[in-house]
C-alpha cells in the first residue's frame, strides 16, 4: 500500500477538499422541493445529483493523493531553500549540541573561523575561548557575551532550544530525558563600538582650578616679582592643558575654569595628574610653593550637570586639604594627588566668620544637642565640651550624646558627672537624645563628618538644623543636610578649632578650669603631646586655653593609664611584624580591656618610633568589626591606604573599619593593598 494512503488531511485543507460532498447534501434538499413542484422535474434532478456525486467522489479519492504529493515536494524545497538561506546568511551562525560542540555552521561562520571542514566537531571553546560550557544558558533561556576574535568585536547571541518537541512523534526517535540544542548568533560590533569610543572620547568635561595658598605665596616673594610668580604659575597651567587640546580661561586671580575632552582626561589620570607636582616648581625665590586644586565633572549627561559636578568636586577637594584632583565621574568619586600636608592658614578669619553663624543658629534654636563620633575620644570629647560651653553662654538647654563611655574620657565625665555647676541630663544616650529631639532642635557634630560615623546617626534625620566642625579629611560620604560645614584639614584636632571659635563666640567668654582642661586634653592627644600635625595657631589654642585656667599637671594626671592598657600596648608593640621592610603592622588585643581601639591608635604612634618604620598599622577585633589605626610621619600619606580600604583621615593619621573580617583576612586584605598602591606608584 502507499505510505500516501496512511495520511490522514487534516484543517482546511480538508474542508476544502470535502466542500463538494457537503454541497450534495444542499442540492438534495432542492431536489426535494422540486419533486413537490412537478415529478419528472425532480427525477431529472436526481439523475444530475448522482452523476455530480460519482464525479466528485471520484475527484476526491483520486485528487488526494496529488494534493499531498504537491505538498509534500512543496515542503522539500521549502526546507532546502531555508537551509540555503542560512547557509548563505551573511549572519555567522552555528548550532551546538548540550555539552557545547559545534554540529552544525553556516559559511559566514566558516570564513570567519577558517574552519572550511563541515565535519568540524570539537567544542566551541576551542574557537572562542571566552564561551565554555558553564556560559551556555538554561533552558528556554538567552545570554550574550562580548569579546575580541581576530581584532574585531563579537557579541555573541547564544539561545537554549528544547528539541524534545521536535522529535517527540518522530518514526526512529525518542526523545531523551533532556534534549537540547545550542544556537550561536554572532554580530559584529567592531564599527558600532569605535562610533561609541569616539563619542565617549568626545564628549566635554569640565573642571575648576584652584591655587589654594595664592595669597600665602604671594607674601613669601618680594613684591617686584609677585607678578612675573603668577604669570609662571597661569603659563604653566596654560601649556599643560593646552597639549592635550583642553582650554583653561582665568575668570578671578586664584581660579580658572577648564573645559577639554574626556579622551584628554583618560591621558591626564595616566599621567596621574603630574600638573599637581609641576606647578610646585615653580620657584622665583618664593618661600612657599604653590599648589592647586582641581575639581572635575564627567558623564553627567549634561554640561551643566558637568559643571555642577565640577564645583561638587572642588568642594571637596578644598575639604580634604587641597593640592589633589577630585574627579566625579557620575556617581563614582576618584582621588589623585594629596600627598603633601595641607598649608595652615596664617589669618583666622574663617574662624570669625563661623563663630558667628554658629551663634546665629545657636539664638534661633531652643536646645543644642552635640555628638562625635562612635567610641568616643578625647577629642571628640573636648570639642563637645567647648560647643557645649559656648550654649550655655546664650542660655541655652545643651546637651552632650554620649551612649557608651570609653575608658579613656571616664576620668573627664567623672568630673561633670558629680558637679553641682552642671546639669544631671547634661550628657544623654541615644535613645534619650532622639526623644528630645523636635524642629527647634541645633544639632552640632564635632570631630567627624560622616553620618554613619556619628555616636547617633538617627538624629541628623529628626533635626532640621545641623552643624559639622571637623578636621579630617572629607570623603564621599558626607552630612549633606548641614547648614553650616567647617572642616578644616590642616587643624590639628576638633579641639584646637573649638578653641579658636570660642575666642569669637562672645565678648568675655568664660571657659571654666574643668572644660579647658577637656579641651587641652584633645590637643594633647591628637597631636601625641604636641608632636604631630602642630602649627602656629594649634599653640595659640593651646595658649587661649592656659589662660583660662587648663593646668598641665591635671591633664597628664588624667592620662595615666590602666595597667591592662599599658600591658596591651606592649604586647601590640611585641608582636609587630615589619611588611616590605617599611610597614609595622600588629594586633591589638581586646579581650582584657575596656577600649581597645584607643590602645590601639596608641601602639600605632609608639610603633612609629622605631627604625625604618614609614607607616603603622594596628588592628583590632571588636564587637565584630576590625578597626584599623593608621599612622605615619612624614614619608607615607596613610590617608589615601585608608580611603583605598574604605576609611580616611589625614596624611600621617588616619583608620578604616572592616564589618565581617576576621583579623587574619583583614591583615591580607591591607598587605594586598600596600602592594597593589607599591606596585603603582601610588606610595
Amino acid at each position: 500500500m502507499d505510505r500516501t494512503e496512511k495520511v490522514k488531511l487534516n484543517g482546511q485543507l480538508r474542508s476544502y477538499l470535502r466542500c463538494p460532498l457537503a454541497l450534495f447534501a444542499l442540492l438534495v434538499a432542492v431536489n426535494i422541493g422540486v419533486y413537490f413542484i412537478n415529478a419528472n422535474a425532480g427525477l431529472m434532478v436526481s439523475a444530475g445529483l448522482v452523476l455530480y456525486l460519482i464525479i466528485a467522489l471520484i475527484f476526491y479519492y483520486t485528487k488526494k493523493k496529488t494534493v499531498f504529493s504537491e505538498l509534500i515536494t512543496f515542503a522539500a524545497q521549502y526546507g532546502q531553500v531555508q537551509r540555503q538561506l542560512i547557509m548563505d546568511l551573511a549572519l555567522p551562525y552555528a548550532v551546538l549540541d548540550d555539552d557545547g560542540q559545534v554540529l552544525w555552521f553556516n559559511q559566514a561562520f566558516a570564513e570567519l573561523t577558517g574552519k572550511e571542514n563541515r565535519k568540524y566537531r570539537k567544542s566551541i571553546t576551542n574557537i572562542f575561548s571566552e564561551i565554555t560550557r558553564e556560559k551556555l544558558p538554561e533552558e528556554g533561556q538567552e545570554a550574550d557575551y562580548h569579546f575580541s576574535y581576530m581584532r574585531k568585536d563579537f557579541r555573541a547571541h547564544i539561545r537554549n532550544v528544547n528539541i524534545d518537541s521536535m522529535i517527540e512523534h518522530t518514526e526512529g526517535l525518542e526523545a531523551g530525558e533532556s534534549a537540547h540544542l545550542f544556537a550561536l548568533y554572532l554580530f559584529d560590533e567592531t564599527q558600532i563600538n569605535e562610533y561609541i569610543r569616539k563619542y565617549d572620547e568626545e564628549t566635554m568635561v569640565t573642571g575648576l582650578i584652584y591655587l589654594d595658598n595664592y595669597d600665602e605665596a604671594l607674601e613669601s616673594v618680594e613684591e617686584v616679582r609677585r607678578s612675573l610668580l603668577t604669570a609662571l604659575v597661569d603659563r604653566r597651567i596654560n601649556k599643560y592643558f593646552s597639549d592635550i587640546d583642553g582650554l583653561v580661561k582665568k575668570y578671578e586671580k586664584d581660579k580658572y575654569f577648564l573645559v577639554m575632552r574626556n579622551r584628554s582626561l583618560d591621558e591626564l589620570k595616566k599621567q596621574k595628574f603630574s600638573i599637581l607636582e609641576e606647578v610646585k616648581t615653580v620657584n622665583i625665590g618664593n618661600e612657599m610653593a604653590v599648589t592647586i586644586s582641581i575639581g572635575i565633572g564627567a558623564n553627567s549627561g549634561s554640561y551643566a550637570k558637568n559643571s555642577e559636578y565640577a564645583r561638587v568636586a572642588i568642594d571637596l577637594a578644598l575639604g580634604r586639604g587641597g593640592d589633589q584632583v577630585v574627579l566625579k565621574d557620575g556617581d563614582k568619586i576618584s582621588y589623585f594627588g594629596g600627598k603633601s600636608q595641607a598649608v595652615e592658614k596664617s589669618t583666622r578669619v574663617k574662624a570669625r566668620v563661623k563663630a558667628h553663624a554658629l551663634k546665629e543658629f545657636m539664638d534661633s534654636n531652643e536646645k543644642v544637642i552635640v555628638m562625635g563620633h562612635k567610641i568616643i575620644d578625647v577629642d571628640s570629647f573636648g570639642a563637645a565640651i567647648g560647643i557645649y560651653r559656648a550654649a550655655k553662654t546664650l542660655n541655652k538647654k545643651a546637651h552632650i550624646v554620649i551612649d557608651k563611655p570609653t575608658s579613656s574620657i571616664r576620668p573627664l565625665m567623672e568630673g561633670f558627672l558629680h558637679n553641682p555647676d552642671y546639669d544631671a541630663h547634661m550628657f544623654l544616650n541615644c535613645h534619650d537624645a532622639k526623644e528630645m529631639a523636635d524642629d527647634n532642635t541645633l544639632v552640632v557634630v564635632v570631630d567627624t563628618n560622616k553620618p554613619s560615623y556619628t555616636e547617633c546617626e538617627e538624629l541628623l534625620h529628626r533635626a532640621k538644623t545641623i552643624v559639622v566642625l571637623d578636621h579630617h579629611r572629607q570623603g564621599s560620604e558626607v552630612i549633606r543636610n548641614s547648614v553650616l560645614s567647617y572642616i578644616e584639614p590642616y587643624a590639628s584636632s576638633a579641639c584646637e578649632m573649638v578653641a579658636e571659635i570660642l575666642q569669637y563666640f562672645a565678648d568675655g567668654i568664660r571657659i571654666r578650669n574643668i572644660e579647658a582642661d577637656a579641651i587641652y586634653a584633645g590637643i594633647m592627644v591628637d597631636t601625641d603631646n604636641f608632636l604631630q600635625k602642630t602649627g602656629v595657631r594649634t599653640f595659640e589654642a593651646a595658649a587661649f586655653l592656659r589662660r583660662c585656667g587648663a593646668d598641665v599637671t591635671r591633664v597628664r594626671k588624667l592620662f595615666r593609664e590602666d595597667m591592662n592598657d599599658y600591658r596591651a600596648r606592649g604586647e601590640t608593640i611585641r608582636n609587630a611584624e615589619l611588611f616590605r621592610n617599611a610597614f609595622a603592622i600588629s594586633e591589638c588585643p581586646a579581650d582584657y580591656v575596656d577600649s581597645p581601639t584607643v590602645v590601639g591608635a596608641q601602639a600605632a604612634n609608639e610603633l612609629l618610633n622605631i627604625i625604618g618604620v614609614k607607616a603603622s598599622f594596628v588592628l583590632t577585633d571588636y564587637k565584630g568589626t576590625i578597626y584599623v589605626s593608621a599612622r605615619a610621619i612624614d614619608e607615607v600619606n596613610v590617608q589615601i591606604i585608608m580611603e583605598r580600604m574604605g576609611g580616611g583621615g589625614h596624611l600621617n593619621i588616619a583608620g578604616c573599619q572592616l564589618e565581617g573580617y576576621s583579623v587574619s583576612r583583614a591583615k591580607n586584605y591591607l598587605k594586598e593593598v600596600l602592594t597593589e598602591m607599591l606596585d603603582g606608584g601610588e606610595l
